[in-house]
C-alpha cells in the first residue's frame, strides 16, 4: 500500500504516525564498509552536555545521524531550530512528523551561546519544515544567523533550509542574512519523489538553489543526494546537470539508510567505487567540490569542506 501524504494543501491535517510507503519494510543486511562504531568518547559526553544545556536539538540525533560519534567527539554539532516536529513525512527521514508547537523566541540566542561555547569556527544550522508558519520560519533563520554573527563574528555560518515551498518571500529574508553557506537538498532524482519526498516539488528545489544565486552570488550554494532508493545511474547524473544548471557550487552524494522497518526501505547498498566513479563524473561537470561516499551526509565535515571550498573558488577564478 502507498501512503501519499498531502502536506502542501493543508499541513496541519493528522500525519500517518508510520510516514513510510509500506507498513513493514526491511532492508538487506548492512555490508561492512557501513558500519560505525558506537558513540561513548568523552569529547561526545561534552558536546551532548552542551546541547541539553541549551535546550537545543540537533538533527545528530533527530535524524540519526551515523558520523555523530565522530563529529561529536571533535565538538561538531548541526543544530536543528523550530523545535523537533516536522510537518511533512517524508519516508526517509526519521525526524518525528505531526503540528509543531510554536517557535521558541530566545532559541536564536541559545544557539549562538552553545556555538560559542563548543568554540565552533565553522556553523550548521538546519531546520524541520515548517508549513505551518507564514514564511516558513525564514526569519528564525534569518534570526539565528544575525545571533550567531553578534556572539562569533569569526564563525562561518551553513544553513541546510526547506524548500519554503509557496512562502513568497522567504527565500529573500534568508539571504538577506548572508549565511556564508546556503545549502538546500534534492535527496533524490525525480522519478522517486512521490514515494520519497512526496510533500515537494523537485523543480521547485532546483528553482530555489538557483534564485540564491541571482541574489546574491558570493553565496556558495550546496545540494546532496542519497542513492540506495531505487534510482538509476542515469538520473544520478541527471540530477548533477539540473544542479550545475543552477550553479550550484557544492555536491554531497551519500547511502540511504533505513531508520526504522517502517521507514522506506534500502533497495541497495551502493558499493564505494561507484561513489568515487560519481565524484569523478561530478567534478567533470564543474562542480568546486564533490563528497561521494557511503557515509557521506551533508554537514559531515562541513568546515574542512567550507576551507577547501573557498580555494576551490579561489583558483578557479585565477
Amino acid at each position: 500500500m502507498v501512503v501519499i501524504v498531502d502536506t502542501i494543501s493543508n499541513p496541519l491535517r493528522p500525519r500517518h504516525p508510520e510516514k513510510v510507503n509500506r507498513p513493514d519494510s526491511a532492508s538487506p543486511p548492512k555490508p561492512d564498509w557501513i558500519r560505525v562504531r558506537a558513540p561513548n568518547t568523552r569529547g561526545y559526553a561534552d558536546t551532548r552536555n552542551i546541547v541539553r544545556s541549551n535546550g537545543l536539538h540537533t538533527v545528530c540525533e533527530e535524524a540519526g545521524c551515523p558520523n555523530i560519534g565522530e563529529c561529536w567527539d571533535k565538538k561538531h554539532a548541526t543544530f536543528m531550530i523550530m523545535g523537533d516536529t516536522c510537518t511533512r513525512a517524508c519516508a526517509f527521514c526519521n525526524v518525528k512528523t505531526g503540528l509543531p508547537n510554536a517557535l521558541d523566541a530566545a532559541e536564536p540566542q541559545h544557539v549562538a551561546e552553545a556555538t560559542a561555547k563548543l568554540g565552533l569556527a565553522h556553523v550548521v544550522i538546519t531546520s524541520v519544515d515548517r508549513d505551518d508558519l507564514a514564511d516558513g520560519g525564514a526569519e528564525h533563520f534569518a534570526q539565528t544567523i544575525r545571533a550567531i554573527r553578534t556572539a562569533c563574528p569569526s564563525t562561518t555560518i551553513e544553513i541546510l533550509t526547506p524548500d519554503f515551498l509557496r512562502k513568497e518571500g522567504a527565500l529573500e529574508i534568508v539571504v538577506a542574512a548572508r549565511p556564508d553557506v546556503f545549502n538546500h537538498n534534492l535527496e533524490t532524482v525525480p522519478s522517486r519523489y512521490l514515494t520519497v519526498r512526496p510533500g515537494a516539488r523537485y523543480f521547485h528545489s532546483i528553482r530555489l538553489l538557483q534564485r540564491v544565486k541571482e541574489l546574491d552570488p558570493t553565496i556558495f550554494t550546496k545540494s546532496g543526494i542519497m542513492v540506495g532508493l531505487g534510482e538509476e545511474r542515469h538520473e544520478v547524473q541527471q540530477v548533477m546537470d539540473d544542479l550545475r544548471s543552477a550553479d550550484v557550487d557544492f555536491l554531497t552524494i551519500g547511502q540511504y539508510l533505513q531508520p526504522t522497518r517502517k521507514h522506506h526501505a534500502v533497495m541497495r547498498y551502493v558499493p564505494p567505487d561507484e561513489f568515487s566513479s560519481y565524484e569523478k563524473i561530478a567534478y567533470t561537470k564543474g562542480f568546486l567540490m564533490v563528497s561521494a561516499s557511503p557515509l557521506t551526509r551533508s554537514s559531515h565535515h562541513a568546515g574542512e569542506d567550507f576551507a577547501r571550498l573557498k580555494a576551490a573558488r579561489a583558483a578557479h577564478a585565477r
